[in-house]
C-alpha cells in the first residue's frame, strides 16, 4: 500500500482514505462488543474476590479505538482502569504492580473458564517495570483480525469528566509538583487520558481522516526506516495544530486533504522550529502553572506539550528520530500524491511553526514550587 500511497495523485487521496484507511465496519462492531465485555468484566468481577475491597470508579476506553481515528486491520486501544484505592500520584507510582498482577491472574481464570466469547493472549512486554498489561484480541468472525490493547491501572484525579470538563487548575499545580519532586514529568499521563481522547474524539470526521492519512505514513516510514521515531501522538498533535492554523482549519470541516497531508509533513521537516502547546485545559492564570510552562516553552525544540498534561512534552527525547522523519517527509513532498492534475505542486497552509507565549514578568526560583 505504501507505494500506492506515493502514486495516488493529489485529488484522489480521499477516496484513498475511504477505500484503504477506514476500519472494516463488521470488524469495528465486533471490537467494540468484546471491549465492552472486557470493560465489564474490569468493573464488575475482576477484583471481586481479592483480600482487600479493591473499587473500580470507571474503565475508559482510549487509543485509536477511543479517539475514533483507528486505520483499518491496525486497531488499538487502551483501557484505563481508574481505581479508588489508588488515592495519589505517589500510590499510582507505587503500586501499580500489584493490580496489574491481579487483572492479569483473572483474566488467565476467566480465560480458562471460557467466559470470552472472545480469543484473547497476554502479551509478555519483556520489561519488569512495564506500566500496563498487553493483549492480543480476536473477535470469532474475524480470525484474521486482531486488535491490540493495554489495561493501565490509573488514580482517579479528575472524578467526573464530560466534553466541556477543564480541571481545576490546583490538580494541575499539584501535578507539576508531584512530578518535579519525583523526577517523573510525564509519568501520569493516564490519569488525564479521557481529556486526551476528547480533545481528538470531537474532532470533526475529516480531520481525523487527514489524521488516519498522516499515522499510515508514519507507519509506512516505521517500516522503512526500522529505526525508533517520534511518537505517533506527536503527529496526531501536530495535524490537529495545522488544521486548527491553516487558511481553512477555521472551525470548518471542508478542505482540501492533499493540502493538509503536505502542511502536515512541511511542519515536521521544520521540527527544529516547533513550539506548539493548548491551553483548552490549562492556561497561565495559576502562578505556578504559568512559571512551569514558561519553562517547558522554553526547552530545546522540538515541544510539543500534551494538550491534557503540560509536564508531558510528546516530542521530546527523540531528536535522531525527528532527523529521519524529517528527511523522508522532504523526499515524499515531491511524490505525485501532492501533484495538481496540471503536474504543478498543490498548495500548502500558512501555518505557524511555534505558538506565541505570554510575556513572562518574572522568573521565581523554582524551589517555591517543591515546599
Amino acid at each position: 500500500m505504501g507505494q500506492e500511497l506515493k502514486s495516488i495523485p493529489a485529488w484522489k487521496l480521499d477516496k484513498f482514505i475511504e477505500d484503504y484507511l477506514l476500519p472494516d465496519t463488521l470488524f469495528g462492531d465486533d471490537v467494540k462488543s468484546a471491549i465492552n465485555i472486557v470493560c465489564d468484566f474490569l468493573k464488575e468481577r475482576c477484583f471481586r474476590d481479592t483480600a482487600h475491597p479493591v473499587r473500580v470508579s470507571k474503565v475508559v476506553k482510549c487509543g485509536s479505538s477511543g479517539k475514533g481515528t483507528t486505520l483499518k486491520g491496525k486497531s488499538d486501544a487502551d483501557l484505563v482502569v481508574f481505581l479508588n484505592n489508588l488515592t495519589s500520584f505517589e500510590d499510582q507510582l507505587n503500586r501499580w504492580g500489584e493490580f496489574i498482577e491481579e487483572i492479569k491472574e483473572q483474566l488467565y481464570e476467566v480465560q480458562r473458564e471460557r467466559h470470552f466469547e472472545v480469543t484473547f493472549e497476554v502479551q509478555s512486554s519483556g520489561r519488569p517495570d512495564a506500566r500496563s498489561l498487553s493483549f492480543k484480541l480476536t473477535p470469532p468472525t474475524h480470525l484474521h483480525q486482531e486488535m491490540e490493547f493495554d489495561v493501565l491501572p490509573a488514580f482517579d484525579v479528575l472524578g467526573h469528566v464530560t466534553i466541556y470538563s477543564k480541571p481545576d487548575p490546583e490538580i494541575y499545580a499539584n501535578l507539576i509538583k508531584k512530578c518535579l519532586y519525583l523526577q517523573k514529568e510525564g509519568e501520569f499521563s493516564t490519569c488525564f487520558t479521557e481529556l486526551q481522547r476528547n480533545f481528538l474524539k470531537q474532532r470533526p470526521t475529516k480531520v481525523k481522516s487527514l489524521i488516519r492519512l498522516v499515522k499510515h505514513w508514519y507507519q509506512l516510514c516505521k517500516e522503512k526506516l526500522g529505526k525508533p521515531l517520534p511518537p505517533q501522538y506527536a503527529l496526531e498533535l501536530l495535524t490537529v495544530h495545522a488544521w486548527e492554523h491553516g487558511k481553512q482549519g477555521n472551525g470548518l470541516t471542508e478542505f482540501n486533504t492533499a493540502e493538509g497531508f503536505k502542511t502536515v509533513l512541511e511542519l515536521i521537516s521544520k521540527y527544529t522550529q516547533l513550539r506548539i502547546y493548548w491551553t483548552k485545559y490549562y492556561d497561565f492564570q495559576h502562578q505556578d502553572v504559568s512559571k512551569y510552562l514558561h519553562r517547558q516553552l522554553r526547552k530545546a525544540r522540538p515541544v510539543i506539550l500534551d494538550p491534557a498534561d503540560p509536564t508531558g512534552n510528546v516530542a521530546g527525547g527523540t531528536p535522531e528520530g525527528w532527523s529521519w522523519l524529517a528527511l523522508e517527509a522532504e523526499v515524499w513532498l515531491c511524490y505525485p500524491c501532492f501533484k495538481n492534475r496540471d503536474g504543478s505542486l498543490v498548495c500548502s497552509w500558512d501555518v505557524p511553526t511555534e505558538v506565541p507565549v505570554p510575556f513572562e514578568q518574572v522568573e521565581q526560583n523554582w524551589t517555591c514550587i517543591l515546599l
